[in-house]
C-alpha cells in the first residue's frame, strides 16, 4: 500500500506514526522542530488522513505496511517514533524487523492487550448526518452530545474534508475502523525480544501506561527508558510539545 506522507529536513531519517483517528497533520509541528536536526517523514497510516482504504486493519498488516515505505524510500537506520496506535504499530514493527531500526520511541502505549475503549467516539461520527450537514459548525453541535469535550471534538473534526458537490464526508474508513476496532487494543507478542535502544514516554495524567505495565516493556525491550512527561495527558505531544522534544532530543542525540 502506497502511504501518503510529507516530508521534513535533511539527516537521517525519523518516522513518526500518529494514533487511531488522527493524520500526520497531528504532528506536522513538532516534526518541523526536529526537521532541524533530521529527515521527519509524517505518514498517514492506512484508512486514516489521504492514505488509501482497506477492509483490512491490524497491526501486522499496518507493520508491514511501514516496512514496505522503508524499503520504497530506501531508508537506513530510521528512528521510529509512534503515539498510540502509532506506537503499538511501532513495536510490531520492531518485533518483526528489530534490525531495520536505529532507535524506537513510542508515546504512552504499552505492549499489553487494551479493552475497547473508543466506542464513545465511533458512536459520535457514525451519528453525525454529513448528507444534510451545511457547515462545520453544524457537525460539532451534532458530535456535542457524545463528545463533549472541545479538544476531542476539534480533534475529530480534522478527519472532515469536503466533495466536489460541497457534502462533507470523513477522510478515515470509518466501516473499516469499526469492523476491525478490537485489533486496536491487541497485545505485542511478549516472548519476543528487540535489543535496540527505545524510550517510553508517558504523560503523567494519563493511565496508558502504569507502573505494572513497566516489567512486560522491559521484558519485550530490555534496553528502554521510561520517561513520564508532568501536567500531560494521552495527547503528549499537543499538551507538552516542548517537554516531549527536549526529551527525544536528548535520547536521540546519546
Amino acid at each position: 500500500m502506497e502511504l501518503h506522507y510529507r516530508t521534513l529536513g535533511k539527516g537521517q531519517p525519523v518516522i513518526i506514526l500518529h494514533g487511531i483517528f488522527g493524520t500526520s497533520d497531528n504532528w506536522q509541528t513538532f516534526g518541523k522542530q526536529l526537521a532541524g536536526n533530521y529527515q521527519v517523514f509524517l505518514v498517514d497510516q492506512r484508512n486514516h488522513g489521504l492514505s488509501p482504504h482497506s477492509d483490512t486493519f491490524d497491526y501486522p498488516t499496518m507493520a508491514a505496511d511501514l516496512h514496505q515505505f522503508i524499503q520504497q524510500h530506501q531508508l537506513e537506520n530510521p528512528v521510529i517514533i509512534g503515539h498510540s496506535m502509532g506506537g503499538k504499530v511501532a513495536m510490531f514493527y520492531a518485533v518483526s524487523h528489530p534490525e531495520e531500526l536505529d532507535k524506537l520511541v513510542v508515546v504512552d502505549i504499552a505492549p499489553r492487550n487494551y479493552p475497547i475503549h473508543h466506542q464513545h467516539i465511533l458512536d459520535a461520527m457514525s451519528g453525525v448526518g454529513l448528507a444534510s450537514a451545511t457547515s462545520r459548525k453544524d457537525i460539532e453541535e451534532q458530535l456535542k452530545p457524545y463528545l463533549p469535550d472541545f479538544g476531542v471534538r476539534q480533534f475529530i473534526m480534522k478527519n472532515l474534508k469536503r466533495e466536489d458537490d460541497n457534502s462533507f464526508s470523513w477522510k478515515l474508513n470509518l466501516s473499516a475502523i469499526k469492523e476491525n476496532i478490537a485489533n486496536v487494543g491487541l497485545a505485542v507478542d511478549n516472548d519476543a525480544k528487540v535489543d535496540r535502544s527505545t524510550l517510553f514516554v508517558r504523560g503523567e495524567n494519563s493511565d496508558y501506561i502504569g507502573s505494572e505495565d513497566e516489567e512486560l516493556i522491559r521484558q519485550i525491550f530490555p534496553l528502554a527508558q521510561i520517561v513520564t512527561i508532568e501536567n500531560a495527558g494521552h495527547w503528549v505531544h499537543a499538551e507538552q510539545p516542548k517537554a516531549l522534544y527536549e526529551v527525544l532530543l536528548k535520547f536521540l542525540s546519546n
